[in-house]
């Protein structure tokens, strides 16, 4: 179980996020949208730990993650929106760079980049320059590596945006099966693609996020639309 407990952030006397809390379930997909500057993404760096918070709890399994950083983050993967590969090398060399990086056992990091690979559809691109790869397909990349070990959490920050349809719908299957093994946080805007596979839906407003909105009637546009209405500020 992944736990949030009564975040709050400050930053130059501005409160950003004011008493988050909300619950990921192992193999959960939530997804978090608001308007561009409501916070959504120094919630997910609070959530990485690379932002400390003014107040609250993040917990992993009963873990506290700001008590222990360094053993949480092996149990996270975190993907930022703005992703620097190195375009000089090929999708393999950086993968296996990256697991190495990550402290993985040398007798393991063939697997590792193996697995991810099958898993992020990118066996064809593996020999080839990362410079030479259009948006989505570094995107792949890059969601490769932060799946390679494994998490139990991933945190993804606006990673569908910039691409089309069909590369969102490739992103969702790859989710979807990812979450036979990690639970997801994501942010982003593309409320269309999220509600086919999230699980529930946040709307984060002037700091406060709002109570869950689940797909009771098992009817994507319907559950959309519930989104888009509680964005508007006409439901929860």
């Amino acid at each position: 179980m992944f736990e949030v407990r009564e975040l709050s952030f400050t930053y130059r006397n501005d409160k950003i996020l004011r008493d988050i809390s909300f619950t990921v379930s192992p193999g959960e997909t939530v997804a978090i949208v608001g308007a561009n500057g409501a916070g959504k993404t120094t919630l997910l760096k609070i959530l990485a730990t690379l932002f400390y918070p003014d107040s609250g709890m993040v917990l992993s399994d009963g873990h506290e993650a700001f008590a222990h950083p360094m053993k949480y983050r092996r149990q996270l993967g975190y993907l930022p929106e703005q992703v620097s590969l190195y375009d000089d090398m090929t999708a393999k060399e950086y993968l296996k760079y990256r697991a190495q990086l990550k402290g993985e056992p040398a007798k393991r990091v063939r697997r590792r980049v193996s697995e991810a690979a099958e898993l992020c559809k990118i066996g064809e691109l593996l020999d080839l320059a990362i410079g030479r790869l259009s948006l989505g397909q570094k995107k792949r990349i890059a969601l490769a590596d932060a799946l390679m070990l494994r998490p139990k959490v991933l945190l993804l920050d606006d990673l569908l945006n910039g691409l089309d349809y069909s590369m969102r719908e490739a992103i969702g299957e790859i989710l979807s099966e990812a979450t036979n093994f990690t639970s997801v946080v994501l942010t982003g805007h593309e409320i269309n693609d999220m509600a086919g596979w999230a699980d529930k839906f946040f709307v984060l407003r002037e700091g406060v996020l709002s109570e869950p909105i689940v797909d009771e009637q098992n009817d994507k546009d319907a559950y959309a639309q519930k989104v888009y209405a509680a964005l508007a500020g006409g439901g929860r």
